[in-house]
């Protein structure tokens, strides 16, 4: 019997793979009516204004990089790892990236030549948010439908508290907490800072379950590492426009240890591949803030990458949605969001017949 033809498409953010690349990358960013929600006649303008005054900054970090981001390498590493995870079925993973290529329309042309039997979207968002993977579905949706796809859908969400994703990560946080913890003096104390990419209070305000499937990955984790009186906190970094996000920043949570005279063990919770809000953000400009203020020890724990533990997680998550059938698939029956989160899918979604088309 030959084994299902399944095209997995994973959804990432992207990142510039030259110098040249960086101001059109921040400008598709921030033309995303997910990102930048203000008027389709204003938006243009401020996409562009933004992404000048950013590409400055941002180009100085990717130099640190080699000129490029690594994002695309790390999350083709990934994608093979899966495929070979999945041997019961004839598996190829696809990738599409929201804002630099390979994105959702090149990659629908080439899911619609390979002729899949079925197509399962996952998004390489653990949590999802309206501006990650709502703007990846919707983008990926009208691509699809340009490109001719024709077969049945299978769009997973989220999982934020999935068990086999929790011990993936707790496994590593662990680790990085036993190696912080023999690194500093006994009498040093150790606060784990859980980072997660910042969000505007608006748009979690608007009902956006980010912060929450946040609060519940972190949850999650700290039941699995198991260490009693563990001193932690949950943080916001990467703050990009002028509004109020969401609070507390990573900076202030680092200045507080400071005067706390604590080390810090920095988990990047949000994120499952390195690109320049690890390598650059936490691993340089936060160490250096860390370094000016006195903090007496800083560590970062790693994302996941192409670790085994975390792509048996992803293959677990591919084998229960399928399990499923075509349409959204709610890995935890009735869901995880509240009445409050009215941006979460499955409050928005049609019927399971219509997603499937």
């Amino acid at each position: 019997m030959s084994r299902p033809r399944v095209a997995i498409v994973l959804f990432n953010l992207g990142g510039p793979d030259r110098p040249e690349a960086v101001r059109p990358f921040l400008r598709n960013l921030f033309s995303d009516p997910a990102i930048l929600r203000v008027g389709p006649l204003l938006r243009p303008f401020l996409a562009r204004l933004i992404a000048s005054r950013r590409v400055g900054p941002a180009s100085r970090n990717y130099a640190l990089l080699g000129g490029s981001s690594p994002l695309l390498r790390e999350t083709q590493e990934q994608a093979r790892a899966l495929e070979a995870a999945l041997p019961d079925l004839e598996a190829r993973c696809f990738i599409a990236m929201r804002y630099w290529h390979p994105m959702s329309d090149q990659v629908a042309k080439e899911v619609a030549a390979w002729r899949p039997s079925e197509v399962l979207l996952l998004p390489l968002y653990p949590q999802f948010s309206t501006t990650t993977t709502g703007s990846s579905t919707a983008a990926w949706r009208d691509a699809a439908a340009r490109a001719g796809l024709v077969a049945p859908v299978t769009t997973i969400c989220c999982y934020p508290d999935d068990p086999g994703y929790v011990g993936a990560i707790a496994a590593q946080v662990r680790h990085a907490w036993d190696q912080a913890r023999a690194s500093v003096p006994g009498e040093t104390g150790l606060r784990v800072l859980f980072s997660a990419h910042g969000l505007p209070e608006s748009i979690v305000r608007a009902g956006d379950p980010y912060e929450m499937q946040i609060r519940a990955s972190v949850a999650a984790v700290l039941a699995a590492m198991s260490i009693a009186d563990l001193d932690s906190v949950i943080c916001f970094q990467s703050r990009a426009t002028p509004q109020r996000w969401l609070t507390p920043s990573t900076e202030e949570e680092i200045e507080r240890a400071a005067r706390d005279q604590v080390a810090v063990l920095v988990v990047p919770i949000a994120f499952v591949s390195d690109h320049s809000e690890t390598l650059v953000e936490l691993d340089v400009e936060y160490r250096e803030l860390a370094e000016k203020h006195g903090v007496p020890g800083y560590f970062r724990a790693p994302v996941p990458n192409a670790d085994p533990a975390f792509i048996a997680a992803l293959a677990g998550l591919v084998r229960r949605a399928r399990g499923e059938g075509p349409g959204l698939c709610a890995l935890r029956p009735g869901g995880i969001c509240g009445p409050e989160h009215r941006d979460c899918p499955h409050r928005r979604a049609p019927s399971r017949a219509e997603l499937a088309a």
